[in-house]
């Protein structure tokens, strides 16, 4: 392997925004701030979710950040902080670089995810299957 996860992890890590569950808990109520959850459904299904935030799964996020893309959301063109997050803080890392990349401003992510959110006691309410 050239560059294994850890490598590509640690690389993102030293260019991006990260705060901690603290840090990312008192923005929760602010309107000009909105969390991303990057995690598979059947993770937010099975765990919980962070209450306000966005789900932008992993596997989409690059298309439904450029407006360009047939697949743009419109929360990316809102004028806000993102807050990404995923479980353990490795992907939402990934994601924030590549967001930040591709020109998406104002973006940090959470330390530890949302195993280390949880664990805080911070907020989290159910997410209802659709099954």
């Amino acid at each position: 392997m050239k560059k294994g996860y850890k490598q590509l992890v640690d690389e993102a890590n030293a260019e991006i925004k990260t705060y901690s569950v603290a840090e990312a808990q008192a923005k929760l109520s602010d309107a000009n701030v909105q969390f991303i959850d990057v995690r598979d459904i059947r993770e937010l299904e099975r765990e919980g979710i962070v209450p306000g935030a966005y789900h932008a799964p992993r596997g989409m996020i690059e298309f439904w950040v450029d407006p360009d893309s047939p697949y743009f959301k419109p929360v990316f063109g809102e004028k806000k902080e993102f807050i990404l997050f995923c479980a353990a803080g490795w992907r939402s890392a990934l994601t924030t670089k590549t967001v930040q990349d591709m020109g998406l401003e104002n973006v940090a992510h959470i330390d530890g995810g949302f195993t280390a959110w949880k664990a805080a006691g911070a907020p989290v309410t159910i997410k209802e299957s659709k099954k």
